[in-house]
């Protein structure tokens, strides 16, 4: 088995707007994972997906959807993470705002464990909003490159 050394990088965002389908998206996307190496050891690709209940203009959340949302996505962020900021599982890579949802994406080192603790949350039904969520192994980063790329 390979062994690295990894040094965590400290979060640093960068915020995009984009237009899609004609409609805009807003993108925080953490910069300190462009050059982040060794890639491999975060080789999977955790996307959460959260439909908005309480919208604006162009499928935007309103003030109060915002409320409800946010913290549920730190929630998620420490859950994800773990309990060693020193050692976490995962690294936070982009929050996108598009088409009347949140996407959540995060690079994970041990994906049995993100799984675990969303299976939890729904076994509790304990999500303010619905949500899906899809996990795949990419240790190339491939399915981060449009989130390093555009920001």
């Amino acid at each position: 088995m390979k062994q690295f050394r990894v040094v965590i990088p400290k979060e640093k965002y960068s915020i995009i707007e984009f237009i899609q389908d004609g409609l805009p998206g807003v993108g925080v996307i953490n910069l300190s994972l462009r050059n982040f190496e060794p890639k491999e050891v975060f080789a999977w690709h955790l996307s959460i997906l959260i439909d908005f209940d309480e919208l604006i203009e162009n499928g935007m959340p309103s003030g109060a959807e915002r409320e409800v949302v946010d913290p549920f996505g730190e929630k998620l962020d420490t859950l994800i993470k773990g309990a060693n900021p020193e050692k976490p599982n995962a690294l936070f890579l982009a929050r996108i705002t598009w088409n009347k949802t949140r996407e959540l994406i995060w690079r994970v080192f041990e994906p049995e464990v993100a799984n675990q603790e969303l299976q939890n949350i729904i076994e509790n039904n304990s999500s303010p909003r619905g949500f899906d969520y899809r996990m795949e192994e990419d240790i190339e980063w491939q399915l981060a490159q449009w989130h390093l790329k555009n920001c």
